[in-house]
């Protein structure tokens, strides 16, 4: 196989990120302001649907590559599945799941929470990334070399609603997320912090890689560092992929989310074998995204994330897609305590594990790395190079 050609892919109508960044320079770095694009793939008899959405409000970065190369290489096809991935709005959009709209979300641990605390009937299957995935971006010339410093500053988000994913990585520290003052900014969230008009914005690992990477692009003004939650001592969780609560207990739909976690699994272990391989795939299948980072940057950001996605992979009990659960309880423990859910949430309230083993195990793990061993790379990504400090 050369060329990864996504035969699958039908281009919804809107603005992509690329039309932002050319419309407004008040641009979002790393985010659309809107989903406006869609993956539909062609429909096949007999396959069984799943609808997922991202949290991200784009389908323009590495972060899907799990989803990319079962999609790209007809695997998901093969476990008798018909994927379409959708960008969402950047709120997690579990109100649609519960509604039937889609079938699964992939929200922040306090997107989540707070949803289950509100009465949304939803349940995580399945961590996707089982550590501390966002960070928080600061002016290149900011004087804050920790989090503690954050207190009494101001926080740049999309969405107000991701007040929910900061609030608990401030009181992890003991700044009191009252104190400071958060600025819905929308898809220019980023570039107000590079021009200093917030003291700092959230991020999350994957996008940090493009950031530094498009920086250049920006010229001098565009300055940015960061303070990476793993390496603070931030603990987690991070983001899962939720369904609604009825569908663990009809066994059809089960099956359906196993066979798709399988896909999972299938392309983290091609990833695995062959991350420049996995990353061509990616980076082929979204056009706007090659307009945006190099070759290069696209393998750095899908290798930040890959090394967090395999966390329980390489440890004990070494499977993709486990909740920890002393994780998850000090994590709802914590947030009871902020008072960011009226109900004291337990861990049986908002995922479980149920189908966590039964996916693992039908992937076709060495299927997947033969697959990516004989993958041929194209001149592009020949001369890219794996970065060390992100084991798979």
């Amino acid at each position: 196989m050369d060329e990864p050609v996504n035969t699958e892919e039908l281009e919804g109508q809107g603005l992509t990120r690329r039309d932002l960044f050319k419309k407004t320079a008040a641009v979002g770095v790393g985010i659309s302001a809107l989903g406006m694009l869609e993956i539909e793939p062609a429909l096949g008899a007999g396959r069984d649907k799943v609808r997922w959405i991202s949290p991200r409000g784009t389908l323009d970065v590495m972060d899907d590559f799990n989803l990319w190369v079962p999609i790209t290489l007809g695997y998901f096809k093969k476990l008798g599945l018909d994927v379409t991935l959708t960008p969402g709005d950047a709120s997690g959009n579990l109100p649609q799941v519960a509604a039937n709209q889609v079938d699964m979300g992939y929200p922040s641990p306090g997107v989540l929470t707070s949803s289950v605390d509100a009465g949304i009937p939803v349940v995580s299957i399945w961590e996707q990334y089982p550590a501390q995935v966002f960070d928080f971006v600061l002016p290149g010339k900011s004087k804050i070399t920790s989090p503690k410093q954050l207190a009494g500053k101001s926080i740049a988000v999309f969405t107000i609603g991701w007040k929910s994913i900061v609030d608990p990585m401030l009181a992890e520290v003991g700044v009191n997320p009252k104190s400071v003052k958060y600025r819905e900014l929308g898809a220019g969230w980023v570039q107000a912090v590079a021009l200093g008009q917030a003291d700092a914005g959230l991020a999350w690992e994957g996008l940090r890689a493009q950031l530094i990477g498009q920086s250049a692009t920006f010229g001098s003004a565009f300055s940015l560092k960061f303070l990476v939650g793993s390496k603070w001592g931030s603990k987690g969780p991070s983001n899962t992929y939720v369904v609604r609560k009825s569908d663990m207990a009809d066994a059809h739909k089960r099956d359906i989310y196993t066979r798709f976690l399988a896909g999972s699994v299938y392309g983290s272990e091609f990833a695995r074998a062959n991350p420049r391989a996995a990353a061509q795939i990616t980076y082929g299948a979204r056009a706007a995204l090659q307009q945006l980072i190099s070759a290069q940057v696209a393998l750095v950001s899908m290798m930040q994330l890959a090394s967090g996605y395999s966390v329980y992979r390489r440890q004990a009990p070494h499977l993709y897609g486990w909740h920890d659960s002393a994780s998850w309880t000090r994590y709802l423990n914590a947030i009871a305590k902020l008072g960011q859910t009226k109900k004291h949430l337990k861990v049986g309230d908002v995922l479980t594990n149920d189908i966590v083993k039964a996916a693992n195990k039908k992937a076709d793990v060495a299927g997947a790395r033969r697959a990516a061993k004989a993958y041929k790379l194209n001149d592009i990504f020949k001369n890219t190079k794996v970065p060390p400090g992100y084991p798979l």
